[in-house]
């Protein structure tokens, strides 16, 4: 199973969602916010974020975070992913570091929600508690 674990409050967030369900033709991903059921289900122990400015991608056991889940989600959907092999060669310190630096700042530039999304009949399949 793939899915992409996401602060389901940020504005960011949920439009990067909004945009991977779109991108993602073959729906082999499945969406889940950190402050539900699913991320305390598949992410407790020593391995949970102790925040969600984290973006988290579980693939069929194997577990990507911040601009390496992004790079990762992108090649496992195509489209766009061809550009994944590219962005590699970008030293991980810097993506990461750029990637922080846009998560420390996302509710300032894109908003904060005031609850989790509810998903639509089309998203229920996909967007997990």
């Amino acid at each position: 199973m793939k899915i992409v674990f996401f602060d389901g409050y940020c504005g960011l967030c949920n439009g990067v969602v909004d945009r991977l369900m779109k991108l993602d033709s073959e729906k082999i991903l499945r969406f889940a916010p950190l402050q539900g059921e699913t991320a305390r289900a598949h992410l407790c122990g020593a391995g949970a974020p102790t925040d969600v400015d984290t973006m988290i991608y579980l693939r069929d056991g194997e577990r990507f975070e911040k601009s390496d889940a992004v790079l990762q989600i992108l090649s496992d959907i195509g489209g766009l992913g061809q550009l994944a092999p590219s962005l590699r060669a970008i030293p991980l310190s810097l993506r990461d570091m750029l990637y922080r630096l846009v998560a420390g700042n996302r509710y300032k530039i894109f908003g904060r929600r005031d609850s989790c999304r509810i998903p639509s009949s089309v998203e229920r399949e996909r967007l997990l508690s």
